[in-house]
């Protein structure tokens, strides 16, 4: 049976408060990041999961070692603490968000190489357009 794990992860980045949704399956890693803009209270999370989690954009599957592992809930309380202050998301996160960034950065190139494309094919039709009429005489 694949196993599911996801991990929130709110931290302040000047000048917002930033959220990263960290998404493990089948020892895939995906990542999606939320701005919050104002600190966010528990319950405003939650109502931001509760309704948006489904309309999240992760980026692309990297491949991660998932390690399953049986601890002393005192040291997990300690490093929950620890992992708190000193805040920022793992070199995975960030690579994945780098790749889904990438991903963004081409699909708007094509789109403005299209767009571009498109508009020279409409001037040149109306410059022609335009020889032809004044051949006319009109």
């Amino acid at each position: 049976m694949a196993e599911s794990r996801i991990i929130l992860t709110v931290f302040f980045e000047e000048p917002f408060w930033v959220g990263i949704f960290e998404r493990t399956e089948d020892e895939k890693l995906s990542v999606c990041k939320v701005t919050f803009g104002a600190e966010p209270k528990d319950f405003e999370v939650y109502e931001f999961i509760l309704k948006h989690y489904y309309d999240l954009q992760f980026s692309p599957a990297v491949s991660t070692v998932v390690k399953e592992i049986k601890r002393n809930p005192k040291k997990m309380q300690r490093d929950i603490k620890k992992s708190l202050n000193t805040g920022g998301i793992g070199t995975k996160s960030q690579q994945a968000l780098k790749l889904q960034q990438e991903q963004n950065k081409q699909e708007r190139k094509a789109k403005r190489r299209e767009k571009k494309y498109a508009d020279a094919e409409r001037m040149f039709e109306l410059k022609q357009r335009k020889k032809k009429e004044k051949r006319r005489g009109r």
